[in-house]
């Protein structure tokens, strides 16, 4: 073996590489050591990543590894690293795991006591945060926001609570559709930035208000792939009243939330104690139930 990080144990060492994320000058040169003198590399596209490969002029075989065949190829690949050989895991771009395959495998190297070596690579997550002019000592990724449906609606009420930068992926064909919806739960006046093609010829950031994004994406159409970065919510300066924190909770209550769940978000939201914010909701039961009795 040429690469002195490939494991000298019993077992083979599993690297998750970064690749690209459009700019073919992203790539490192530790990235492109592994990839040669690994014995074969896990690729979510085997045409897409035969592209890069041969940019490098890398010949190391591939194998497919994509989110329709995770269950069977998964216990494949471990058989190999136990049996002494090294893998390497790419995506199509990016860092592998995020928001594609690779969470699964590295679970079975972890409980196979195989190691696990990160290559750093570009990422869309920080690329877009560090340039969108939002706060980036806090945040948090969301990836894709459901479709549709309940699960969607949920996410969406949880955001709109969340105090850190909240970064997100989306299709060109739902970002109206996402921008919207986000406007709905936050507010027209959150601010946005709308990072696309990043890396990439035509990259563009575009940032503004929920409302000036909206505007702006109603004559302009979405083109490419973006990463949404949002303003998080404001955090209160000043202590809040029971009557605001209770406003908070019924807010929730009236929503669906359970009791449990309503207290932990507002208790985030406002930095207290849950259980002293569950109390509160305790009292909110116990003061709505006396007032329906005495209304019958």
């Amino acid at each position: 073996m040429k690469s002195s990080e490939l494991s000298q144990d019993q077992y083979g060492t599993l690297f998750m590489v970064g690749t690209p994320i459009g700019n073919l000058e992203d790539m490192s040169f530790r990235a492109v050591r592994i990839l040669q003198t690994v014995d074969a590399i896990a690729a979510e596209d085997t045409r897409h990543t035969g592209k890069l490969l041969h940019h490098f002029q890398i010949k190391t075989p591939q194998i497919s590894y994509h989110q329709h065949n995770t269950k069977t190829r998964t216990p494949e690949l471990i058989e190999r690293l136990l049996a002494g050989q090294n893998l390497a895991l790419v995506s199509d771009a990016g860092m592998p795991s995020i928001s594609d395959p690779g969470y699964e495998l590295v679970q079975a190297c972890v409980q196979a006591e195989v190691s696990v070596i990160p290559i750093p690579g570009a990422s869309a997550v920080i690329a877009a945060l560090v340039a969108s002019g939002l706060p980036c000592d806090r945040f948090c990724f969301e990836g894709f926001l459901p479709n549709k449906g309940k699960l969607r609606q949920q996410r969406l009420q949880d955001l709109a609570a969340e105090p850190r930068t909240i970064v997100l992926y989306e299709a060109p064909h739902r970002v109206r559709q996402t921008l919207q919806a986000l406007a709905d739960q936050v507010g027209l006046d959150r601010q946005i930035t709308l990072a696309r093609e990043l890396t990439k010829r035509y990259e563009q950031f575009w940032r503004g208000s929920l409302q000036a994004a909206i505007a702006y994406y109603h004559t302009h159409e979405p083109k490419g792939e973006f990463t949404l970065v949002l303003e998080g919510r404001s955090v209160i300066t000043h202590p809040p009243s029971e009557s605001d924190l209770q406003a908070a909770l019924q807010q929730l209550l009236t929503q669906g939330w359970s009791k449990s769940r309503a207290s932990r978000q507002v208790a985030q939201t406002h930095s207290l104690s849950r259980r002293q914010v569950y109390q509160l909701a305790l009292q909110l039961e116990e003061e709505t139930s006396i007032t329906c009795a005495e209304s019958d």
